[in-house]
């Protein structure tokens, strides 16, 4: 048996020091990279023309990002600032009163047992008062602040018809034995794209952007499972 735990100390020591040795970034095929498609032009026939019907001359090109595969740097503008305040007072009061009915000119009267043996009260009636109070009051105050900037080169992955340019890219860092991601897909008009090949963050339509991270530092920041039942939902007390 002293063994047997030895070895099992031995291999969870291993396990963790391979766990701890494996930092490469992982790879989100969500936001791979789109690679252009092969292009091959048909042989032009020699008819001593300059130009040919159905082949493309294009006299002036400038950088922007126009075909799938092509590179386009988004600069990250993003800035939030969010706050919320709300306050509730309730209170409610309730009485509800049953006096003793008249029946045929007479009020009925009745005996109830008691708790004690070859006992009973008398002289009871069916007069019944009700009488309740509830109050709430509760508070709260929320302020949130974020900020993120920086350039990230992404890929188109497809021409819209209407021209539009659907985008998506990711950037993995390994820094300090854990590994950051900025991620960021969306639809860029080619009209917002500026001379130098790049858009704001600002000007993407339904951007998704994430920005995240894993390793020894991420799971100091990260709250345990246990301590995260005690402040959930689930929890009822």
């Amino acid at each position: 048996m002293k063994f047997t735990i030895q070895y099992l100390a031995l291999g969870t020591m291993v396990l963790v020091q391979i766990g701890g040795c494996n930092s490469t970034p992982r790879r989100d095929p969500t936001y791979s990279a789109t690679f252009p498609t092969a292009f091959e032009q048909p042989v032009q026939a020699r008819t001593g023309s300059i130009y040919h019907r159905g082949y493309d001359v294009a006299f002036f090109e400038d950088t922007k990002a126009r075909r799938i595969g092509d590179i386009l740097t988004i600069t990250l503008n993003e800035s939030t600032n969010a706050s919320k305040t709300s306050s509730n007072d309730i209170a409610r009061d309730q009485t509800s009163t049953v006096t003793n009915p008249t029946i045929l000119g007479a009020t009925p009267q009745f005996a109830v047992p008691s708790l004690l043996p070859l006992s009973q009260t008398e002289n009871n009636t069916l007069e019944t008062s009700l009488s309740t109070s509830h109050a709430f009051t509760g508070s709260g105050d929320s302020a949130q602040s974020n900020s993120l900037t920086g350039d990230i080169t992404v890929t188109i992955a497809d021409v819209l018809p209407n021209g539009n340019l659907l985008v998506r890219g990711e950037k993995r860092l390994n820094l300090n034995q854990g590994n950051e991601y900025v991620k960021i897909s969306g639809i860029v008009r080619p009209l917002d794209i500026s001379t130098a090949n790049t858009v704001s963050s600002t000007k993407v339509a339904d951007a998704t952007i994430v920005y995240s991270a894993d390793g020894a530092n991420a799971d100091a920041n990260k709250i345990g499972w246990l301590a995260r039942f005690f402040i959930s939902a689930v929890f009822p007390f």
